[in-house]
């Protein structure tokens, strides 16, 4: 083992890459945001990323080969971020992960529901998904559109929040309560949609 890891225990090992929350965000945002640029990434965080801490995940994760900078074509002075197949491979990990806060945490409801539609899809879902990040960020041949759902998994993920933020204002001005207040999941557990 190198002296560069605490052990070689592969928990401790994919936590030393991709173990901090930012990175796991900046991850997060490109695979449901498709976010690829920089200023993207630094002024659509929802959780406010400094822009020096971006800076330096994005180095930390470039060199750990989870995604790739290049030139932009369309503008020589900036750079944009791909997922490699390290990167798209953490995309269960990801579902996995908010499918567990969707469930036992205080998740509101326009950012829950693509936690809830990756959790009802599950495994099959995510291949999906998978593949149209292959496309995007390694330029893998298209596939076949699926004959399940209309249209790709991102576009329905992104139907879908948009639905709920344009019933969220509908009821926002028509008088109605925003908020669902407590909603029991599961046995025993709680969780609040705001």
């Amino acid at each position: 083992m190198s002296n560069d890891h605490r052990s070689g225990c592969p928990i401790n090992l994919t936590l030393e890459v991709v173990g901090d929350k930012w990175s796991l965000l900046i991850i997060r945002d490109m695979i449901f945001g498709n976010r690829r640029h920089f200023r993207e990434l630094l002024l659509n965080s929802e959780e406010g990323i400094a822009s020096n801490i971006l800076a330096d995940r994005l180095k930390t994760l470039v060199e750990a080969g989870i995604m790739t900078r290049a030139d932009d074509p369309s503008h020589k002075q900036k750079a944009i971020y791909s997922l490699t197949e390290k990167g798209i491979e953490l995309l269960p990990i990801l579902a996995q992960m908010s499918g567990w806060g969707y469930k036992y945490l205080p998740v509101t409801e326009e950012l829950g529901i693509r936690a809830r539609l990756l959790m009802e899809g599950g495994p099959k879902m995510w291949a999906e998904l998978m593949g149209e990040l292959r496309v995007t960020h390694l330029g893998a041949p298209a596939r076949r559109p699926s004959k399940s759902a209309g249209g790709s998994v991102a576009a329905r993920l992104q139907a879908a929040y948009e639905q709920v933020v344009a019933g969220r204002a509908g009821r926002e001005q028509g008088g109605a309560p925003a908020s669902r207040g407590v909603a029991k999941r599961g046995a025993g557990t709680s969780r609040r949609a705001s």
